[in-house]
């Protein structure tokens, strides 16, 4: 007879086609794994993988059972959501996803206050591309994910977040060309703009507003991290695209300063997906007040000193 462990071991190997990173996954050994993967052969009286020195592929009988275990995992997770006690929000096990643009920034004092003020929340964190985590929703691998809009995907609800700037990022060595106030779009025609690889939103929602200005240029260089990007910039290899949220953090280490754009600013708006047929829709919408308050201030909003964290951010 099948059990949910061997469906749950069956889907994780799937995914990673390794015995090591399933195992790692799972969090339990190598061994305990091929007997669950052997118990569940055994059932369908054939090899659902086929094991090579190189690593592992799926056998043609895994391949036609693979969507049906995972849509029948994803109703039982769904449905193990409706054992929460009642009026009771972020508690149980939570998985989590984040885009890299994202996780850095929010991460810190998102889990410092859900560790103070939800300490029955046993959250687990995915950092990934879009395509990546919208993939993860669907397949029940992820409860919910923070991501940009356009999601793609219309087989997901989604909960409004926040609207999150972009600044233009320099070389501090480079800013006597920008005599204070805030800096028109169209300054990107004048510089060499530094983007993430293929795969990243940010770097799609860069090209979008690069859209707008004629004659941009673009570096032949890239990065998987935005952090890595900045310090190219602070090497004085060009300019980048650099959202509100990352400003503090990013220029702590020196080297860069940020310029605010005039209105209309370009910006990114930042969802939280879910499955619909979720039985956990108070738990997200509790996570997405609580990512709303944690997330950095608002650049219009009064700081202490009179003056906007972004204008402070800027040079002049």
């Amino acid at each position: 007879m099948l059990t949910l462990r061997q469906l749950r071991s069956f889907r994780t190997l799937s995914e990673t086609l390794h015995f090591g990173e399933a195992a790692r996954r799972l969090n339990i050994s190598q061994p305990a794994l091929s007997a669950q993967i052997a118990a569940m052969e055994e059932s369908f009286g054939g090899l659902l993988f086929e094991r090579r020195p190189s690593g592992v592929t799926m056998t043609q009988s895994g391949e036609a059972i693979v969507e049906r275990v995972r849509s029948i995992l994803t109703d039982v997770e769904d449905l193990e959501g409706l054992g929460a006690p009642s009026g009771v929000v972020l508690a149980g096990r939570l998985r989590l996803g984040l885009i890299a643009t994202v996780a850095p920034y929010l991460l810190p004092p998102l889990l410092g206050r859900l560790g103070r003020e939800h300490p029955g929340l046993d959250i687990a964190i995915r950092e990934s591309l879009t395509r990546v985590l919208v993939s993860d929703v669907l397949a029940g691998e992820l409860d919910c994910a923070v991501v940009a809009l356009p999601v793609g995907e219309d087989r997901l609800s989604t909960i409004d977040l926040f609207e999150d700037r972009f600044h233009l990022a320099i070389p501090a060595t480079d800013t006597a060309r920008f005599a204070g106030g805030r800096v028109p779009v169209g300054a990107l025609a004048g510089e060499r703009l530094i983007l993430l690889e293929e795969g990243h939103c940010l770097r799609e929602q860069a090209l979008k507003v690069c859209q707008l200005v004629e004659n941009t240029r673009f570096s032949g260089l890239g990065a998987t991290s935005l952090s890595t990007i900045l310090r190219m910039v602070a090497g004085g290899l060009g300019a980048t695209l650099i959202p509100d949220m990352a400003v503090e953090v990013e220029t702590a280490a020196g080297g860069i300063e940020v310029l605010a754009f005039q209105d209309p600013v370009p910006s990114r708006r930042l969802v939280l997906i879910h499955r619909p047929t979720t039985t956990r829709r108070g738990d997200f919408e509790a996570l997405a007040g609580i990512l709303r308050e944690v997330r950095l201030p608002d650049p219009d909003a009064p700081a202490r000193d009179g003056a906007s964290r972004a204008s402070r951010a800027c040079v002049g």
